[in-house]
This record gives C-alpha cells, sequence and structure tokens, in this order.
C-alpha cells in the first residue's frame, strides 16, 4: 500500500485482524501499534472496547487445553503496554478498567522440577494452573500482575504494582507483593 498515509494502513491492518477474532462488539478500537495479537479465533471481544499502544493478545493452542479462550466483555479498556496470554482460559467481565504494563496471564513456562529447569524456558510446557476469571467493574492498576488460576469478584480494586496469586470475593481492595486484602466493602 504504497503511498497511502500511515493512520490509513494501521486501519487497514486493524479491519484485518478484527475479523479473524471468534466474535467482537459493535465498537473495537486497538491502537496501532501492538506488540502481538494471535490466535484470535479463540477471542471474543464486547461493545465498546479500547486497547491503547502496545497491546499483546494471544491464545496460544496447546493439545492439553480442547477450547482455550479470551473473552472480554463491553466497555473494557486496556491502557498502555498490557498482556494477555492464555493456553487455556481468561474471562473479564463489563467495564473493567485495566492500567498500562498489567499481566494476566493463565500460564507459566513448565513445572517447578529440576527436569523443566534443565530446559532453557522457551522449550518447556506451557502448564496452567487454572482459568483467571475478573468480574464486572473491576480497576487493575497499573503494573499489577493476575496470575494462573484466580479469581476476582465483581467491584474489585486492585492496587498498583500488586502481584495477585489467589482469588478475592466482590467488593475487595486489594494490593500489595503478593496481593493482600486491604479493606472490604
Amino acid at each position: 500500500m504504497p503511498g497511502l498515509p500511515d493512520r490509513v494502513i494501521q486501519k487497514f491492518k486493524l479491519m484485518r485482524i478484527i475479523k479473524t477474532f471468534n466474535k467482537t462488539g459493535q465498537f473495537c478500537s486497538i491502537e496501532y501499534p501492538w506488540n502481538s495479537i494471535s490466535g484470535a479465533e479463540y477471542i471474543t471481544i464486547g461493545s465498546n472496547f479500547t486497547a491503547h499502544k502496545g497491546l499483546w493478545l494471544a491464545v496460544y493452542k496447546d493439545q492439553a487445553y480442547e477450547n482455550p479462550q479470551i473473552s472480554l466483555g463491553d466497555c473494557v479498556c486496556i491502557n498502555y503496554d498490557c498482556q494477555i496470554t492464555a493456553v487455556n482460559r481468561i474471562i473479564i467481565g463489563d467495564e473493567v478498567l485495566i492500567g498500562s504494563r498489567v499481566l494476566i496471564t493463565d500460564h507459566s513456562h513448565g513445572e517447578i522440577t529440576r527436569e523443566d529447569l534443565e530446559k532453557a524456558p522457551l522449550k518447556r510446557k506451557l502448564i496452567s494452573k487454572g482459568p483467571v476469571v475478573i468480574g464486572s467493574r473491576v480497576w487493575i492498576g497499573s503494573g499489577a500482575a493476575v496470575m494462573p488460576g484466580v479469581t476476582i469478584g465483581d467491584n474489585c480494586i486492585i492496587g498498583a504494582n500488586s502481584v495477585v496469586t489467589k482469588s478475592f470475593p466482590a467488593y475487595s481492595v486489594i494490593g500489595g507483593n503478593p496481593a493482600k486484602l486491604i479493606r472490604q466493602l
């Protein structure tokens, strides 16, 4: 597409990727450039979705997990340089705000065994300790990490730079490394 303005080229690239998603709602905006969007056929995006530059959104198909998926609800806003990757399942509810540089993943590279540790990390099998489920109207602060097997209830706040390794009920304010309950509303 020589001669076309960069913003027009970016819009064509985005339209091509959006068509490959399993399903998208009425309005989907993913700001270019993105880091990686792969496994789009396993990704469902609700209406009024916005993602800023640097999005890494990927589902890695693995024989161990027959129906991997990422499902993003309506009115989800993802800020800059976020990574959401799944081999199993990640479900994010409606009206969720995700700060910059957030990691949400349902897997890791291998198990903590001597045999796995003797392999390069990229050569280890991807292992999921369980799906990640994030309820509706959750605010995830910048730099947070939500790890495998975690469920976050509706209307929670996750503090900036928190590492969430366990589940929390609705109306929780959590923070820290590892994340702990700060306050129940």
